[in-house]
């Protein structure tokens, strides 16, 4: 619906077409939020504008693995405990809360945040890939985890980094395929992420 014809006016119309421009946020959820936030109090809108705000200019990229958070160093980057030989690669940040549930993996993450798809005009340089091996050389890594999605563009990134790493001496492992192929790491469970870093395979 056209925001200047929409009933309750253009303000209501802009915040539906702002919502329906989520992930996993049709037309219906969209009018559903939109009508939430119009009868909060003001009080209550005026916490979700400042929380909104804060994360805005808080939230930031962890100097090393690049996954989000408010400091220079994530908490799993910044801690001495974790193996840093041992590097899982991810496309996303919220892969890494996802596997960090499973309480399987001792080792560190790198963020990629994305993966190849030259139809979308995604190569290397726009993924953190250089960033990766630079990491690989400083702190000498053994062994990276390819836990890229089980998608074309997740095996055809994994297979990218493979093919930059050959010779160089580091192991590449992938996650067993306990995860089914087309699915997304967010919506797997703990018991079926820490059954697929256990299992994992020379990739």
């Amino acid at each position: 619906m056209d925001e200047q014809t929409h009933p309750y006016g253009p303000s209501v119309a802009r915040l539906i077409e702002e919502f329906a421009l989520m992930p996993g946020i049709g037309r219906k959820s969209a009018e559903r939020l939109a009508q939430y936030v119009v009868n909060m109090k003001k009080s209550s809108a005026a916490s979700l504008i400042q929380a909104i705000d804060s994360v805005k200019r808080s939230i930031r990229r962890c100097e090393v693995c690049h996954a989000l958070t408010e400091k220079e160093l994530c908490d799993i980057c910044s801690d001495p405990r974790r193996d840093r030989t041992l590097v899982c690669v991810v496309e996303q940040p919220k892969d890494v809360i996802s596997l960090e549930a499973s309480g399987a993996f001792p080792g560190t993450f790198h963020v990629l945040h994305g993966s190849l798809s030259p139809l979308n005009g995604i190569g290397p340089e726009k993924l953190t890939i250089n960033s990766l091996l630079k990491r690989i050389e400083a702190d000498g890594v053994t062994e990276l985890v390819m836990a890229t999605n089980p998608t074309l563009e997740g095996d055809g990134t994994a297979l990218y980094i493979s093919n930059l790493l050959d010779n160089r001496g580091v192991r590449i492992t992938r996650l067993a395929r306990g995860i089914a192929s087309g699915s997304v790491l967010e919506f797997a469970n703990k018991e079926m992420l820490a059954d697929a870093l256990r299992g994992r395979q020379a990739f």
